[in-house]
């Protein structure tokens, strides 16, 4: 009875054993697990580049380049963020760097500085930083360039937005620049010309932007006369937006009109279920349009998701509603799904 007892029990001691060897096998690989986890921090979307050329804006070059299923010469779509914003919070919001890698094309996220702006916006109201081949304009035109070389970026496929004071810098790089894109969205922005320091640029914000003299198109007419030909811009805008007071995207309109000779009585205007498009054309081919957006804000509209409640996309600046303009952006400059 004894020896039977005695051997009970020390099968049972060796089973415990080996028991807490497993255990102590399974901790010290989730220990090991974390510990790989903490240690190597996920690698950032966006990178950043230091030398591309002379950066008389002082801006910072950030862009996403997909690492597969990226055609040989690729399209070129440029992003300027809105103030209070940054690269990663647009793109994390808006998903920009995602339909680059279903797509096939390099995004390139100029960023503005603190240093420049305590905002972080884009100073599209002060001369200096919009006039040709100077400051942040210029800063911009060297990031495209050194992109282009880099990638081997088609051309004639090079596209720029832009939000808030990104919008209103995105109008005037297509006032220096009109060939070097083939198209171009203003988001909530403002007209090239329409304030010439931070107070003038407030009172129109707020109360909408006087018009020149001699009109909208003047001041794009005297940057770049010998423009014969312009990229299409389209022009969004939120009804509800109490940041940039909605008559100044229809100063953009007016604007974009004169400087192509486009008359403003030739537009179509449709009733849209998630607001109204008002849209110009010669030849056939879309010039300018203006997607006012209803029951929205200062911001870029996104697709509202049915499976999400709450109406937040992690980035105040970015809406969702009934209408995505990152969608809409993708089928008008042609940016369809890539295929091997």
């Amino acid at each position: 009875m004894k020896l039977g007892f005695g051997r009970s029990l020390l099968k049972a001691l060796r089973a415990q054993k080996k028991i807490s060897k497993q255990i102590e096998k399974a901790v010290k690989t989730a220990r090991g697990r974390t510990k790989r986890k903490t240690s190597r921090p996920p690698k950032p979307i966006l990178v950043e580049t230091t030398a591309f050329g002379s950066n008389p804006g002082r801006l910072v070059m950030k862009s996403f380049v997909p690492t597969t299923r990226l055609p040989k010469n690729p399209a070129l779509v440029v992003l300027l963020h809105g103030c209070h914003q940054t690269p990663e919070s647009l793109d994390a919001a808006a998903g920009f760097s995602k339909l680059a890698k279903e797509r096939g094309f390099v995004l390139l996220y100029p960023q503005q500085t603190r240093a420049n702006n305590s905002q972080n916006c884009f100073n599209w109201f002060r001369p200096s930083a919009v006039a040709r081949d100077r400051g942040e304009v210029r800063s911009i035109k060297q990031m495209i360039e050194h992109i282009c070389e880099r990638h081997r970026v088609d051309r004639s496929r090079i596209f720029v937005a832009g939000l808030s004071a990104g919008g209103a810098m995105t109008g005037a790089l297509v006032a220096n620049y009109p060939s070097l894109f083939a198209g171009a969205a203003i988001i909530a922005g403002m007209p090239f010309g329409s304030a010439r320091d931070a107070m003038s640029a407030l009172r129109a914000m707020k109360s909408g932007a006087t018009p020149p003299l001699g009109g909208w198109g003047r001041p794009i007419a005297e940057i770049s006369p010998e423009a014969k030909a312009w990229p299409a811009i389209t022009i969004w805008q939120g009804m509800e937006d109490r940041v940039v007071k909605p008559v100044n995207a229809l100063a953009c309109v007016a604007q974009w009109l004169e400087v192509q000779g486009i008359a403003g009585s030739s537009g179509r205007l449709q009733e849209k279920p998630w607001g109204r498009l008002q849209s110009w054309k010669m030849s056939g081919q879309l010039k300018v349009a203006l997607y006012s957006v209803a029951n929205m804000g200062h911001g870029l509209p996104i697709k509202k998701r049915k499976s999400v409640t709450a109406l937040r996309s992690g980035d105040p600046y970015v809406i969702p509603v009934e209408i995505s303009a990152p969608a809409e952006m993708m089928r008008l400059w042609g940016l369809s799904r890539f295929r091997i």
